[in-house]
Order: C-alpha cells, then structure tokens, then sequence
C-alpha cells in the first residue's frame, strides 16, 4: 500500500461515520482512527416551581407561649454549633480499619488537630483533622459514603 491510498483512505474515513479502521496485508499493518469530537455539555439549573400548601380546616390551638419556648430551644442549641468539613470529595470513613475502633463519637471531646475521620479519595487515604476544638455532638454522614467538598461531616459544640 502506498502514501496515496493511505490518503485516500483517510479521506474516506473523515467523511464517514466511521470510527476506527484496521487494514493487514502479509507484513504491513495499518490503524486509521477518526479524532473524536469533543462534546459540549451544557447543565442548567432546575427551576424550583413554588410549592402549594392546602389550607388546613382546623388549625390546632395553642398558646403563643407554650409555641415560642419550644422553638427558641432547638435554635439556641443549633446556632452555637460548628461544622468539621470535608476539604475533598471522596469515601467518608470513621475508622482506621475495619478492625481499629472509631475515631470520633457523639459526647468526644476533640481537640484542634486532632484526626476525626478518613477520606478516601483515589485509593488515598486521607486523614481529616478537626479545625476546632470542642464536643462532637452529632455525626452528619454514615460510614463508607461518599461525601462532596466542603460537605460537613460532624456538629461539634465549641469548648
């Protein structure tokens, strides 16, 4: 096969819907690859439609007291909390090995520094240190899940 009918077959292929081609003749091998096209995509936001609340017919009654004390106190607790979060995307674990005891629980104390939890990112295991220091107070993710960046992973009561 010559120069020219390599060409020529280049040709043809670019004008086709071709993708690959493979040509053997005794000694000689040819491979003609069409370059693939880079596709664009594009990602719009999804547009929230407002959501219809049906009126109630009876509306429980209660006093406006009793109803004020009950939400302050959830608030007040969660407003003094902190997040430890997660600086990478990856594999959210609590332990060392599936044998090894867990890092962190809910009532710990921690310390600024102190390694609270794992995150595997491409077969790298990454020690994750907390960056305050306090009482956990919650665990936000379950073991082994994937977890997003700057996703938080523990509520932690500053000290």
């Amino acid at each position: 096969m010559d120069i020219k009918q390599i060409h020529e077959l280049i040709k043809l292929i670019n004008k086709s819907n071709i993708g690959e081609l493979s040509i053997e003749k005794n000694d000689f091998k040819i491979t003609i690859k069409q370059k693939k096209q880079a596709v664009q995509q594009f990602v719009t936001p999804a547009i929230q439609q407002p959501v219809m609340q049906q009126p109630q017919a009876f509306a429980p009654v209660t006093s406006q007291s009793a109803n004020s004390k009950s939400e302050e106190t959830p608030k007040a607790k969660t407003e003094n909390l902190l997040s430890i979060k997660s600086p990478m995307i990856g594999t959210f674990y609590r332990q060392p090995g599936p044998d090894k005891p867990i890092f962190v629980n809910v009532g710990d104390t921690v310390e600024e520094g102190q390694v609270v939890c794992i995150i595997e990112a491409m077969k790298l295991f990454n020690e994750i240190e907390s960056e305050v220091s306090g009482t956990i107070v919650k665990v936000l993710v379950d073991d082994a899940s994937p977890v997003e960046f700057d996703q938080p992973l523990f509520l932690v009561e500053p000290a």
